[in-house]
């Protein structure tokens, strides 16, 4: 199972002192956070896009190409990348760029984002959310699995002739995460493809979760990629921990009750109790994050937010700390001893390369009959 850290980039005031960050120290922050995520363990680092204020994440390549530069070891992901807005032809050609520079440690989470004005600064109607989404994401498949595509569509020019490049790395396209709160299109988009599906965990409480996730698998099985245990589950969610439980409410109180996406709404206690947000110890993450397999079975991704609300970069180093040191080696225990041998682990580029070698070998392979005419 890999665990990582996923940031939505927004640039907060911190309300214990007024002050706002910088575009230019928030960015540095979060490749600090990054260097940190790995240094301590972590498998995995997401980015989101966002075009609009208060984020700044509106190239997630080049940051990520610049972490993949500092770092040897950590996946590297988008946490959502904008398959409704963004060009396909694109995203083929800048995510198999930057698989080459990371030597493969690219995957990517495709989603529509969460910011209506976002459509029209593209070009694009967000009534046709859920089309655009669908046949993009066609179109991109195709160019990655496809040396020359003639392709004609909905939403954009038609292509001829056209090959993209450079061709995805060994010849296998980053895995794709198809990231949805509230869409079964998006579930069944994900799982008619044998793609993965994530859940950001954050906003919704457990029988959301486990109603979209049961949907997801149901429908991978009935398009024969395996049985619906096997299917490839990630969930979101947010943490944030001191030794002592109360200090950790506290602390965080204040980054709550100003938080630009749930901020002024329901108390820190109700919205803990409703949702998948951990304020307390590290036990406390340990616990509730090991009752997520309750009731969406075994995945095989966690990431946790641990950036947002205004939280300082010391404090969030903090918390690295904790899950690197504290956190993750249980969950990772606990969660290796309760997962049946048949469910997979989460793709990786290696596997993944190695997985169609075999394949390929299988198509390939002469008959008896073959051999003995030989």
């Amino acid at each position: 199972m890999q665990f990582g850290i996923f940031t939505v980039s927004d640039i907060t005031p911190d309300p214990t002192t007024g002050r706002t960050p910088t575009e230019a120290e928030r960015i540095k922050a979060v490749l600090a956070i990054a260097r940190k995520a790995e240094e301590v363990g972590l498998d995995v680092f997401a980015l989101g896009e966002h075009h609009n204020p208060p984020f700044f994440s509106s190239s997630p390549t080049t940051t990520l190409a610049w972490i993949a530069a500092q770092t040897s070891t950590l996946q590297l992901s988008t946490s959502t990348t904008l398959i409704t807005t963004n060009d396909p032809v694109k995203i083929a050609e800048d995510y198999a760029m930057l698989q080459h520079l990371a030597d493969g440690r690219v995957d990517l989470m495709m989603g529509r984002g969460n910011t209506g004005p976002v459509y029209p600064w593209f070009g694009q109607d967000i009534r046709n959310g859920i089309e655009l989404a669908v046949e993009n994401y066609a179109l991109l498949r195709r160019l990655w699995t496809e040396d020359v595509v003639d392709w004609q569509g909905k939403f954009r020019t038609p292509l001829q002739g056209f090959t993209s490049t450079p061709r995805p790395l060994d010849g296998v396209p980053p895995f794709v995460w198809h990231g949805s709160i509230r869409s079964p299109q998006i579930a069944e988009q994900a799982a008619y493809y044998g793609d993965g599906f994530f859940h950001n965990h954050i906003f919704w409480p457990p029988e959301h979760t486990q109603k979209m996730v049961e949907f997801y698998r149901r429908r991978f099985e009935h398009y024969g990629h395996g049985s619906a245990d096997q299917a490839i589950v990630g969930l979101g969610g947010q943490v944030f921990m001191r030794k002592n439980s109360q200090d950790a409410v506290d602390e965080f109180r204040p980054y709550f009750d100003n938080a630009p996406v749930y901020g002024h709404g329901p108390s820190l206690e109700d919205f803990s109790t409703q949702t998948p947000l951990t304020v307390g110890s590290p036990q406390q993450v340990i616990e509730r994050t090991l009752g997520f397999r309750d009731y969406v079975g075994d995945y095989q991704r966690q990431l946790f937010l641990i950036d947002h609300a205004g939280l300082p970069l010391k404090t969030v180093l903090e918390q690295l700390d904790l899950l690197g040191e504290e956190v993750v080696p249980v969950l990772r225990r606990e969660f290796a001893a309760l997962k049946p041998a048949h469910v997979p682990d989460a793709p990786t580029h290696a596997s993944r390369v190695t997985a169609r070698g075999a394949k390929d070998a299988t198509v390939h392979a002469p008959s008896r009959e073959e051999v003995q005419s030989r």
